[in-house]
């Protein structure tokens, strides 16, 4: 069936740069693609300690802009194949919901959930063609449980898991496989524009985001390492067997589920009130 072709969105860091690598190393060439190539650097420089530099090939492309897709769009014909499509691109929006305009949540969903469909939408002829293929689509814990201070992201991550849910029946006729990958806290760079938000005094979310902000401070010591995910994305790439919908990854994130879909939501309220001492 020869080299088998993927494609990496948002890989300039984090899970996608890792990715990048972790599927090159199994083999695949990958299509690296990132808003600004400016950034590639980190990722070429990896490629090149880990030999996989000639099998990656970094691409521009702005999930927001049609444009932008439209021009990426034309250049997978060059391509033998396109087999997997691992839908990393986003960012967290941190803010309470009173305080954010509606702006900033179309900012959030454009690029989380409306970015995913328009290059899913761009990828999904290649693959009909072959009947046959694999979309990873990187949601989040927050894609399944709310929490305060960030009801965008988490909106646009409980979008993203519907979307996916319907799109895995949608494509099962034609040999394409959905997963969903439901990281919790990691060592990427997606929090920065939660941890750098101002805490303006006059709002009456002061203390609230004060104590939420502490709460992510203290929690860094427990974030995961990244590899660890893009080494899962990489293996349900290249496994032989259909892949399962979702793979929740991280320390606590199995059993936070588990208590989410069986205990009532007033014990998920009384469990946020202790926490962040409310």
């Amino acid at each position: 069936m020869g080299i088998k072709t993927a494609i990496v969105t948002g890989s300039s860091s984090g899970f996608g740069l890792l990715s990048v690598i972790e599927l090159a190393q199994k083999g695949f060439t990958v299509i690296a693609t990132m808003r600004d190539t400016n950034k590639a650097e980190p990722l070429l420089k990896l490629a090149k300690e880990k030999n996989v530099a000639q099998l990656i090939d970094v691409t521009s492309l702005d999930v927001t802009s049609t444009e932008s897709i439209y021009h990426f769009q034309s250049l997978l014909d060059k391509y033998t194949s396109i087999d997997v499509l691992v839908n990393n691109a986003g960012f967290a929006l941190g803010g309470f919901s009173e305080e954010l305009t509606l702006d900033s949540y179309r900012s959030q969903f454009e690029t989380n959930f409306f970015g995913v469909i328009a290059v899913t939408n761009a990828v999904l002829p290649y693959m009909r063609a072959k009947r046959r293929g694999r979309i990873i689509n990187v949601s989040s814990i927050s894609g399944k449980i709310g929490f305060p201070g960030l009801s965008a992201y988490t909106s646009s991550k409980h979008a993203l898991e519907g979307y996916s849910e319907s799109l895995r029946l949608e494509l099962k006729p034609f040999g394409i496989d959905v997963s969903l990958i439901e990281p919790g806290s990691y060592q990427t760079n997606i929090w920065q524009s939660v941890g750098t938000l101002q805490i303006v005094g006059t709002s009456p979310y002061h203390s609230y985001m004060k104590t939420i902000l502490t709460e992510m401070e203290q929690g860094k010591v427990n974030h995961g390492d990244p590899k660890h995910v893009a080494q899962l994305i990489a293996k349900i790439a290249s496994q032989a067997k259909s892949p399962e919908l979702r793979y929740p990854i991280g320390k606590g994130v199995r059993i936070n589920l588990i208590l989410k879909n069986t205990l009532p939501w007033k014990f998920i309220e009384v469990v946020f009130a202790k926490k962040l001492k409310l």
